[in-house]
């Protein structure tokens, strides 16, 4: 099969082949050659099997390159070149890593102000002799909309090998924030013309005489062709946390949670816009000021969750709690033995303006989602949440065998009537809706020891089987999946389950946006390490980043014992470390008004209300267009009990943004071990505690084999290294 390219592909095969390299180097056991063809420079690397693909270091723009030199430096080229248009600078850097990688970074200067209506991509495939557009290969992962610039493809005709290719995005927001454009959909391409694509401005010119960095890429060379899906996926993940322990990567942001949980609960509990009442009793809106959709319990059980889990740290109630708690039984419907998403009584307010707005339409994931948070909060012994729970159990299996645990995305509740079979044509239906089914399996076999249960679990899972990143559709119930298979790894011994759980972790780490979009209003918000809610979502939403969150948490927890990928050890504490203070940004308090859309598709903004915007888009869009979330308003109860420890003996509080474990407070010191890499880095407060007191602490670490002083940066706050036991000493 001949592939179609672009006239500024056909020509590069024999460019190449008719001139003489510039430079040659090895690293490792490839060769890497340098080209200039006139219009474009070229590294081209070559495989030990003679394989070898070629990577745009610069483009002419209508115009050749003049003057070009190099000069050498340890681990690093550099390349100076000109044209009759601008001037480029190109460091071509070989950084020390376990894989085969190389780094290049390209900077232009303009000579006049210039509209830039076209740009290359900058990988293509070569063969030994022909043409490239008969070469032939497999792209596992790319970017989507304003996801990581992430690239990873094989070559498999020829035979050569893999690349994971990532562009840190970051580096170009300041050439978008002078010419307004977006870095959405850059990375990718079709066979055999691939790699970044550096967004054209054709409308506002880029400002001559000012260096910008148009390309600062990642590559890592791989002469493997992975063909499992578990070594895909594992491939990817490993490739991933190679990549970002040589990432440039912003510091994350700092909230004290603390003082926000009081406004925060304050606000849900006394906003009239945040409840609807009906037959007497308050139910939370889904959004601030929307009188007009139903209650939810979906929208109960995300608030309750998390505040359970807040005020259990705390020590105390609230009456929040209980009126929550009290208005659950009422989404039972007894003529189908189940819960129902919406409230019964308000069922005739649905403006069916949408597909599930109908009566008795029921959304896959909706029906496992409420029920996976009643049996978690029946495992911590409320009485109601287990009955609502194992009174709905029976209804959810019998939809399972009926769809033959592969959910179509929405159906009738009462009938059980396809309403809509697919997310797309040809894409099927909810896809991790096994794991969650699954996840709730396992909660009802904890909680009633019933064999049943597991063997429901297993016959669902087997739906996962050949779908690799494609497993993932909702990004927190994915999550919660990797979680479930790997307990399901534990009860049965079985590998394929932990094998799952990492595709789902891959799902989820695609999905990541690891770049800060510092351009436009992303300037007013961390995006550094967000999640998006769905493969082809447009914005990032506060409630699903807060249950991914909490589910990394938990995987970590279960994982506990377990040998597991090195490259989730990076990866899963980084993003919960960036997740800690981003999160609060979600919240219209912390951000500019200017940032806020003034139109908003359900309800109403209220700026200065602790409820977080649902959406945050791409820096030249406003967020909030969806609406305020009542249902993600948790987010501070979420994290407290996860990043924040009493310290009885000190009087005062640890906080620490690494996830951690086996936390013990003894007579007169405190241990834990963080729970991560050594080549990362986590960040320690001590909280509330007096003067006096933080002058007699000692605050040591494990290092290798033996205890180290951690040096106190400021009042109370520590840099630890991210994986090894520490311990604080208070000294008499």
């Amino acid at each position: 099969m001949i592939n179609p390219v672009t006239p500024w592909s056909a020509t590069v095969q024999a460019d190449l082949s008719e001139s003489m390299p510039i430079f040659e180097t090895a690293l490792k056991e490839y060769k890497l050659k340098i080209y200039d063809v006139g219009d474009s420079i070229w590294l081209v690397a070559i495989w030990p099997n003679g394989g070898s693909i070629a990577f745009r270091l610069a483009f002419g723009m209508n115009s050749n390159f003049e003057k070009v030199a190099i000069s050498e430096a340890p681990d690093e080229i550099l390349i100076t070149a000109s044209t009759r248009l601008a001037s480029y600078r190109i460091i071509l850097f070989f950084p020390k890593s376990s894989g085969t990688m190389f780094r290049y970074t390209t900077t232009l200067r303009t000579k006049l102000p210039l509209l830039i209506p076209f740009w290359p991509r900058d990988i293509l495939p070569l063969t030994k002799g022909g043409s490239t557009e008969n070469t032939a290969g497999q792209v596992h992962v790319k970017q989507v909309g304003s996801r990581s610039g992430q690239l990873f493809f094989s070559m498999t005709k020829p035979q050569v090998g893999s690349v994971f290719y990532f562009q840190n995005l970051t580096a170009m927001s300041p050439y978008c924030q002078a010419t307004e454009v977006s870095l959405r959909e850059t990375v990718g391409g079709k066979w055999p013309e691939l790699g970044f694509q550096f967004p054209v401005n054709a409308e506002k010119p880029l400002p001559a005489d000012v260096e910008y960095i148009i390309s600062d890429a990642f590559v890592k060379l791989d002469a493997a062709i992975p063909e499992l899906d578990c070594d895909v996926v594992e491939s990817y993940l490993e490739s991933l946390a190679t990549t970002y322990l040589l990432l440039p990567k912003p510091a994350p942001s700092q909230h004290d949670w603390l003082p926000t949980a009081e406004k925060i609960l304050d606000n849900i509990y006394n906003h009239k816009g945040c409840w609807t009442q009906t037959g007497g009793s308050p139910y939370l809106n889904a959004y601030v000021n929307d009188y007009k959709t139903p209650a939810e319990i979906m929208v109960q059980l995300a608030v309750l969750l998390p505040l359970q889990e807040y005020l259990t740290w705390k020590g105390e109630n609230h009456p929040m709690y209980q009126d929550l708690s009290d208005g659950l039984t009422t989404f039972y419907d007894k003529s189908i033995g189940s819960i129902v998403r919406w409230h019964p009584a308000l069922e005739d307010d649905l403006d069916k303006s949408e597909e599930q707005k109908r009566e008795m339409v029921m959304d896959s994931w909706y029906l496992h989602h409420p029920l996976l948070n009643l049996s978690r909060l029946a495992l911590r012994g409320d009485e109601k949440a287990k009955k609502l729970f194992l009174d709905s159990i029976d209804y959810a299996i019998k939809v399972a065998r009926h769809f033959e645990y592969e959910w179509p995305v929405f159906y009738k509740m009462t009938t059980l009537e396809v309403l809509k079979a697919e997310t797309a044509p040809g894409d099927g239906g909810e896809k991790d809706v096994p794991g969650s089914y699954a996840h709730i399996m396992l909660m009802a076999w904890q909680l009633t020891k019933e064999k049943r249960f597991l063997l429901e679990a297993s016959r669902a899972i087997k739906s996962l089987d050949g779908l690799a990143f494609d497993i993932f559709y909702q990004a927190n119930n994915t999550a919660f999946s990797a979680g479930a298979l790997v307990e399901m790894y534990k009860i049965t011994g079985d590998k394929k389950y932990l094998e799952l759980s990492y595709c789902c972790l891959a799902g989820i780490f695609k999905n990541c946006q690891i770049w800060d979009c510092d351009y436009g209003y992303g300037k007013n918000f961390p995006y550094f390490f967000s999640v998006f809610p769905l493969n082809d979502a447009p914005y990032t939403a506060a409630y699903e980043e807060l249950e991914v969150f909490a589910a990394l948490h938990h995987y970590l927890e279960v994982t506990a014992g377990i040998t597991i990928l090195p490259s989730l050890k990076v990866l899963i504490p980084e993003f919960i470390k960036y997740a800690v203070g981003r999160l609060a940004y979600y919240y219209p308090t912390l951000l500019p008004p200017e940032m806020i859309a003034e139109k908003t598709k359900t309800g109403k903004v209220q700026k200065d209300l602790w409820v977080p915007l649902e959406d945050i888009h791409d820096g030249w869009e406003k967020s909030g267009e969806v609406g305020q979330e009542v249902y993600g308003a948790g987010i501070a109860f979420g994290i407290i009990p996860r990043q924040y420890f009493k310290l009885t003996i000190f009087g005062g509080t640890l906080f620490i943004n690494y996830p951690i474990s086996n936390f013990r407070e003894l007579k007169n010191s405190v241990t834990f071990h963080v729970e991560g890499s050594v080549s990362l880095h986590a960040e320690m407060k001590l909280l509330g505690i007096s003067k006096t007191t933080l002058s007699k602490i000692k605050v040591e670490q494990k290092i290798k084999s033996s205890y180290q002083r951690v040096a106190e940066l400021s009042d109370g706050a520590y840099k630890l290294v991210g994986k090894g036991i520490v311990r604080i000493i208070l000294s008499k």
